[in-house]
């Protein structure tokens, strides 16, 4: 990744979102399963970020037996691939912004609305990794998650 900001086309909409990821999913030879689509799907129309239990009950609501390893099994799938994020500090998942890419990236989580704002610039992980280099640390994974208020919420 360059040391600029992204200028990647953003999946906004729902179905432009989960066709990228079947896109990818295509092209890298992975199997999504009815489930795992599915589980994007309803990650996708949500539009912000979505607890696993919900998506459970959600599930249920359609089928009538969605179990919870079977929703945390395509969680851990869409994760490994990278075509949605978990946001640890709510405990909950949303879509990625660019899918076809693997990437690390801060995110803005508003504490009034639970809106989730994913920070497109690589400058901000490429840093992060820098300064832990320089520790003599050797990151695995990098988890930023800064919480306030939205514009929105800030002008209500």
């Amino acid at each position: 990744m360059s040391g600029k900001a992204h200028t990647h086309h953003h999946h906004d909409d729902a179905g432009g979102f989960v066709a990228a990821v079947e896109h990818a999913s295509e092209a890298r030879g992975l199997r999504l399963t009815p489930l795992r689509k599915e589980v994007l799907e309803l990650i996708a129309a949500a539009g912000k970020p979505v607890k696993a239990y919900d998506l459970l009950d959600q599930l249920r609501e359609r089928h009538g037996n969605a179990a919870p390893p079977t929703v945390y099994r395509s969680l851990d799938f869409l994760l490994e691939q990278g075509f949605i994020h978990k946001l640890e500090s709510i405990n909950a998942y949303v879509s990625c912004h660019h899918p076809a890419e693997a990437h690390q990236v801060p995110f803005l989580i508003c504490d009034n609305c639970a809106s989730a704002q994913e920070v497109c610039d690589a400058r901000v992980a490429e840093l992060i990794e820098a300064q832990a280099r320089a520790f003599g640390f050797r990151p695995q994974a990098q988890t930023l998650e800064v919480h306030g208020l939205c514009k929105h919420c800030r002008k209500s």
